[in-house]
């Protein structure tokens, strides 16, 4: 496995058979509490990773404590970054999942840096720092304490429910610096949601996620995201799920319609051809062209979606259209916010891969 960016100085001869003795790797795990995951735990040598300038974000500065992802979305465009470690983009992406074991202090050791500016550092860009990883590590605590304590802005985005834990942490910690906070809740159906992001948390138990972060205090911003062509997208589907986000309490809603990159595509389209195998032609002539849905199909969601973002008191950006990139309301860190620029539709899918 090519993970050149975690080495240390030190290696262990413990590591499971047919993984290679890597420097900076510790060992791999796996425990009957987290059935059918592999933990491969890694000292890493950085936390704070450099976003480039050409991806026109409102945040210089990711932290990524995970790779892979347990929550096995079958759209997730994150997939193909496990290719770089070695590993395949379907089921080692859904199961082998890396641990940096030390990413808490590394990053205190960073952000006491002299050169640190204190610039607004984005959670959950990649891989979800609340997936069920986080019920064994705990890291989440430490990187919040160690940001709070830097005087450093901050968002997280996330599916997972286990944030609930720390919402007194993040409560604090909005009386010191300025915090986001972004759910990301798309699919409403039991059944769909079961097959398609089979490892995340429930549509209900997120819509209270969203309603316990209001009432900690704390804003909560929600990406509508992805709305799925056929399956997720009818106006009455948008117009309940719009609903009870305002019901809930959410400071922002912003609607983006899936794109299939490569490892996501292959992936999507397998999971499609056993879900709804009628579909598969619409799909592949809807992206045939990329990753990304055609213009027409843009202006017939946005005729949707924009009357609903007002009736349901989301209209504060509703004149945008719904992929131009960007973040709801709440989630993103004030600092952020004020910096916002325009970024072109590729550019919030590839850094929010939890979408």
């Amino acid at each position: 496995m090519r993970w050149e960016q975690q080495k240390l100085e030190t290696s262990d001869a413990g590591t499971i058979p047919g993984l290679p003795n890597m420097q900076g790797f510790v060992r791999s795990i796996q425990t009957p509490e987290f059935a059918g995951l592999t933990f491969h735990e890694v000292m890493a040598k950085s936390a704070l990773n450099n976003v480039p300038s050409a991806s026109a974000m409102p945040f210089n500065w990711t932290i990524n404590p995970y790779r892979g992802c347990s929550h096995q979305c079958a759209y997730c465009f994150a997939r193909k970054t496990h290719e770089y470690l070695d590993l395949d983009a379907g089921a080692d992406f859904d199961s082998q999942i890396v641990v940096k074991v030390n990413v808490v202090d590394v990053l205190r050791r960073e952000l006491a840096r002299p050169t640190w500016e204190c610039e607004h550092v984005a959670l959950g860009t990649n891989t979800d720092p609340y997936q069920r990883a986080e019920g064994r590590y705990q890291l989440m605590p430490g990187i919040i304490q160690a940001l709070t304590d830097a005087g450093t802005p901050f968002s997280i985005l996330t599916k997972g429910t286990l944030v609930r834990r720390d919402l007194p942490l993040l409560a604090d910690a909005a009386q010191q610096v300025s915090v986001g906070l972004g759910v990301s809740l798309a699919i409403w159906d039991t059944e769909l949601h079961a097959t398609i992001e089979p490892g995340t948390p429930s549509p209900q138990a997120r819509l209270a996620l969203v309603r316990a972060a209001r009432e900690a205090g704390l804003p909560c911003g929600v990406f509508l995201a992805p709305v799925l062509p056929w399956l997720t997208d009818s106006t009455e589907q948008l117009d309940a799920a719009l609903a009870q986000l305002a019901d809930a309490g959410a400071s922002g809603v912003t609607v983006l319609p899936l794109h299939l990159r490569p490892g996501a595509r292959e992936w999507f389209l397998r999971w499609l051809q056993q879900a709804e195998p009628g579909l598969v032609p619409r799909y592949e002539a809807l992206y045939r062209r990329g990753a990304y849905v055609p213009g027409w199909y843009k202006k017939q969601l946005w005729r949707r979606i924009g009357p609903l973002l007002r009736k349901h008191g989301f209209d504060r950006k509703a004149q945008r259209e719904p992929d131009e990139g960007h973040y709801p309301e709440g989630s993103m860190a004030e600092e952020a916010t004020a910096a916002q620029t325009q970024p072109s539709p590729e550019d919030v899918p590839r850094q929010l891969s939890l979408l």
